[in-house]
């Protein structure tokens, strides 16, 4: 996808599993690499896309993103399932680069919009999310997607 101040912005593979793993674990949810290289399978597999940010060793960002279909929308909204950054790796503008690649993923797909949700015990995604431009409620969090040229959120 993309690579600025050596941050590399791509699609995870199944070879990222190990790293992505630990990464996952420092959430409070572990899951052993074999378990996770089919996840990412079955989660490509079925439209959604998986970005991870690499530096210079194991990855330090991760976001998984599901387009999702709903009776009462004309349009898909871009569900985002993950988003992590390695605790060393934060406050340096990671999860926005993320954001916003997954962000012209979902718009490729079709989406309008991106909602996120953060649990009551994730105090500091929150926080981002109100940055990243996010509005929300107690636990779903919404923004809009702005079509390319009109100034990304």
């Amino acid at each position: 996808m993309g690579n600025r101040y050596g941050l590399e912005i791509r699609a995870a593979a199944g070879s990222d599993a190990a790293g992505l793993a630990a990464l996952l674990s420092e959430t409070g949810e572990p899951v052993g690499a074999g378990d996770l290289a089919a996840r990412l399978e079955s989660l490509q597999r079925a439209g959604g896309t998986v970005l991870v940010a690499v530096e210079w060793g194991p990855p330090s960002g991760l976001i998984a993103l599901t387009p999702t279909h709903t009776l009462d929308a004309p349009r898909p909204f871009g569900l985002i399932t993950t988003l992590v950054v390695a605790a060393e790796s934060r406050r340096r503008g990671i999860g926005r680069v993320l954001l916003k690649a997954a962000g012209r993923a979902a718009r490729q797909a079709g989406c309008d919009r991106l909602l996120l949700r953060v649990g009551r015990e994730q105090p500091t995604l929150r926080a981002f999310c109100t940055a990243a431009g996010f509005a929300g409620g107690s636990e779903l969090h919404e923004r809009p997607l702005l079509k390319r040229g009109s100034g990304e959120p």
